[in-house]
């Protein structure tokens, strides 16, 4: 299996640089993994609602260009769907099923994603109703896919 990860921005703190490599190194015995950062947009402190949407929309065509049409794009967005890791596991091993091998996750921005990029979205997945650092999330999202793939093979991991 494929998993992709699109993500706004560069990590700049080397503690998450080093938990994303980390994270990356476990999961090379389960799948093909690939990062692809693109670059974020400058967002002002006191922004109107139209220059929200033209950084939302620039960051949206950036993370589309890197979609695969074939592959099943899973968007993180704080009003999708919320799932155990035991569920998230059941996901991805059902994709896997189906023949869906190239999984695509999308973090947006600060300031969220796209309605473009939601459309294109196979399913919408939230982890919380809290907003983290999108930074931060790249962590914990693969982390949560390194659980999946410990599950569903039956390895053992910490509830």
């Amino acid at each position: 299996m494929k998993i992709t990860i699109i993500t706004v921005g560069k990590l700049k703190e080397k503690y998450l640089k080093m938990a994303v490599d980390e994270y990356s190194k476990r999961l090379s015995k389960y799948c093909k993994l690939e990062i692809i950062e693109v670059m974020d947009e400058k967002t002002p402190d006191k922004m109107s609602i139209t220059q929200e949407i033209l950084i939302k929309q620039k960051e949206g065509q950036k993370i589309l260009k890197n979609v695969k049409d074939s592959s099943y794009v899973i968007a993180l967005e704080i009003e999708g769907k919320m799932l155990t890791s035991e569920k998230m596991a059941k996901k991805i091993g059902n994709l896997g099923l189906e023949g869906k091998s190239h999984i695509t996750f999308i973090i947006g921005g600060s300031i969220g994603l796209w309605e473009k990029v939601l459309d294109r979205a196979d399913y919408r997945l939230s982890f919380s109703t809290m907003t983290f650092p999108h930074q931060l999330m790249r962590v914990i999202l693969l982390e949560q896919i390194y659980r999946s793939f410990r599950i569903n093979t039956g390895e053992p991991y910490h509830k």
